[in-house]
């Protein structure tokens, strides 16, 4: 077959196609037993298999799929019922189908292993018994070898039995060191369950030649326990030195091997971590069979002067380690190696140094701002072009140093399955936390501070929220609660949303509370969405018990007043019995925005830009004004609006500025529309955002301040407080603001 490498390349490569067709298609089986299209396509892939093997010379393999495609056959032509037993069976056919085509191809004029032919016979004898079928002959060569093979197949004992399975191969010194293989039998047999055991004595010479004191004794056997691997090479570690070993674990091992490669967290160093001493962290390889993987890999190298064999390769030749877990932990080794050559491309920077650059940009967009100024003031049309150049440039260093702070809130989000994990114990409730939106990003100053309000709500979500798993079943749910985290750019907003499926809130009861403890009059009439939002009052609380993660009121009003510090919003939404939804609304930045201007009463006002609709011009000759319930029909749409002079200004209400035209800005903060009547449009404004100080701080209507280019400060509008107080009634007086 050396003649045809770029033909063996190819086979290689489609087998490889094929054999995961397979898979897919025994999987999908195991879900719809009836999808004839799956069917067809098991049966097709083992027919092309067999038939470009046969190609290639390849008899074992020809042999084997022909009684497996006979199996796909019958099924094929309903002679045969699938059921869970036969898809497993299938699935370890698909695997010994590999095992095969690999070994021939790289073993061309030798014969199968015992093992290798131990468990095709295994597996055909199962397929077989489950399809009815004869066993053909030509796989067996005597009663005793079915028998052998049946019961000790490595794949059988895994699949059906779930025990680990154990060869010994004890030296001839053996017994003239001292070395008593019963005893070492019987002490395995009291740290578990000796299922079957086989004796084995393939190298005892005829009788004249029987040497007493030699051992030529091998075990094969089934156990059954909880050890770990490595206890069980324990027991043999006294006899290490005259005999070898080989443990293969139970299928439920190596998934419990495969999550612990997931789960495991790189080294706190960012070293990556040699791929034996990851299989031994987690229990899949004992210290004594890296040794010997190591000393085979020396011996290819230096006394076969051949390229090192990757000891991956050998630990699976060696049956070490099962092909899926080495696998796995390459894969887990790149990624590691990956991330440590990415992170190279990255510096780290003091993030004071970071905030310095951010306020020396605010003020380059001051300075900016005012040069423009000047240059429309004197008319300097030479230094126009100048200005315009410079201010992009400026609007792109702005951009750069405002991303230099933004950050994925993945890896916030993901410090939080630790405490679903521990609070789900702890309560004895099952819990799964799904995670999107990661990638979404925001300010780092922004991800810092929500962090705790996070905190609460999650605690809140598996406390008050997921039910018990026998509640959850009585109510028609899964046993298995969902706390979903997600997150998305909405208007120049980031939106993060904590829901659970959980019992949802009773609104009748959360009223009752508000109402017994004063937050609300009885006269008062509330939507549910208010109800709903008076959990975040201090003191309230609908939990019967506190304990020690809720329960005490103390914690829903500190998420609020955090997040609202944020120039945040934060609403909760709930089905009684389906569920509880908190959204949180947040800025991208906190200091750089773009902005829109408008005057009124002759004073400048900035409207973040993000949160503007349309502007259009306001006349009551060609708008249908309701100026004393403040409502302008726009377009067939009911807008409330507001006029921010007699917000801010305390005019005399329902009139016009000097009797000339204003101009309406539609504003939206998420589904909540209203229109601002102001004076004057001036146009779009980059914005550097400036705190108003202790002393204006609880200023309704109002987020902040920033400086013009002339030197006045003009005040930011806090849309969203300014559009509750548009769409609540006009009974009282409202947050009216002296100048």
């Amino acid at each position: 077959m050396s003649d045809f490498g770029a033909a063996l390349d190819i086979f290689t490569q489609e087998t490889e196609e094929l054999l995961a067709q397979m898979e897919d298609g025994l999987l999908v089986l195991e879900d719809d037993a009836h999808n004839v299209e799956s069917i067809n396509n098991v049966f097709r892939a083992m027919h092309t298999i067999k038939g470009t093997s046969g190609l290639f010379g390849l008899d074992e393999v020809v042999a084997f799929s022909h009684e497996v495609e006979s199996v796909l056959d019958k099924i094929r032509h309903g002679e045969c019922v699938i059921e869970a037993k036969l898809i497993s069976i299938l699935l370890n056919c698909k695997d010994h189908t590999a095992s095969l085509i690999k070994y021939c191809l790289s073993h061309e004029s030798e014969e199968l292993t015992e093992t290798l032919r131990a468990i095709g016979i295994a597996l055909i004898t199962q397929l077989t018994s489950l399809s009815g079928s004869d066993l053909p002959t030509s796989l067996v060569n005597s009663e005793a070898e079915l028998e052998s093979a049946s019961v000790f197949s490595i794949e059988s004992h895994q699949v059906i039995d779930d025990n680990w399975f154990i060869t010994l191969k004890f030296r001839q010194n053996a017994l003239r060191n001292g070395i008593d293989p019963l005893s070492f039998i019987n002490y395995l047999g009291q740290c578990g369950q000796i299922r079957e055991i086989q004796t084995l004595t393939p190298d005892l010479p005829p009788s004249l030649e029987f040497d007493p004191e030699t051992c030529y004794l091998e075990f094969n056997i089934i156990f059954h326990s909880a050890l770990e691997k490595q206890e069980i090479a324990d027991i043999f570690e006294f006899a290490e030195d005259d005999c070898d070993i080989r443990i293969i674990p139970p299928n439920s091992k190596i998934e419990q091997y495969l999550n612990l490669l997931k789960e495991q967290e790189p080294d706190s160093h960012g070293d990556i971590e040699k791929l034996g001493e990851m299989l031994v962290n987690i229990g899949a390889l004992t210290h004594n069979e890296v040794t010997n993987a190591l000393r085979q890999q020396d011996f290819i190298c230096h006394q076969e002067s051949m390229i090192p064999k990757p000891l991956g390769e050998i630990l699976v030749e060696l049956q070490f380690a099962e092909q899926p877990v080495v696998a796995q932990a390459l894969l887990k080794q790149q990624g590691v190696r990956d991330k440590t050559v990415a992170e190279s491309n990255y510096i780290r920077v003091d993030s004071a140094k970071l905030g310095q650059i951010i306020n020396l940009v605010g003020e380059l967009v001051i300075s900016g701002a005012a040069m423009r100024l000047l240059v429309e003031r004197y008319g300097l049309s030479d230094v126009e072009e100048v200005a315009v150049g410079m201010n992009e440039l400026v609007s792109e260093i702005r951009d750069t140093a405002l991303k230099l702070r933004m950050v994925a809130i993945g890896e916030t989000f993901s410090r939080f399955r630790r405490i679903v994990r521990d609070v789900g114990n702890e309560l004895d409730k099952q819990i799964e936390l799904v995670i999107t939106g990661g990638e979404t990003e925001l300010d780092k100053t922004v991800v810092e501070k929500i962090n705790d309000p996070l905190t609460h709500l999650i605690r809140n979500a598996l406390d008050h929220g997921i039910e018990r798993p026998a509640q959850r079943v009585a109510a028609d749910k899964p046993a298995q609660g969902t706390v979903h985290l997600n997150a998305y750019h909405d208007s120049g907003h980031i939106v993060i949303q904590v829901a659970d499926d959980g019992a949802g809130l009773n609104s009748d009861k959360i009223l009752a509370k508000a109402l017994a403890q004063g937050l609300v009059s009885a006269d008062q009439e509330l939507s549910r969405q208010e109800i709903f939002n008076l959990i975040f009052e201090a003191g309230l609380s609908t939990k019967e018990q506190a304990n020690n993660l809720s329960g005490r009121g103390v914690g829903m009003d500190v998420v609020r007043r955090n997040i609202e510090l944020l120039r945040g919003t934060v609403n909760l939404d709930s089905i009684e019995g389906r569920g509880t939804t908190v959204t949180i609304r947040l800025p991208l930045t906190l200091a750089i925005i773009d902005g829109f201007m408008v005057e009124t009463e002759g004073e400048r006002y900035i409207i973040p830009l993000s949160m503007i609709e349309e502007c259009v011009e306001l006349n009551a000759e060609e708008w249908q004004i309701d100026s004393i319930h403040h409502y302008i029909n726009l377009r067939g749409e009911v807008l409330p609006y507001l006029r921010l002079g007699d917000y801010f200004h305390d005019r005399s209400r329902h009139c016009q500025s000097n009797g000339h035209r204003e101009s309406l800005v539609v504003v939206k903060f998420g589904q909540a529309k209203v229109g601002l009547v102001v004076d004057q449009l001036h146009g779009e404004h980059q914005t550097v955002i400036k705190p108003l100080g202790q002393v204006f701080e609880q200023l309704q209507g109002i987020s902040g301040a920033t400086v013009l280019g002339n030197g006045e400060v003009a005040l930011i509008l806090d849309v969203q407080a300014l559009i509750q107080y548009a769409v609540k009634p006009k009974g009282t007086n409202g947050h009216t603001l002296a100048h």
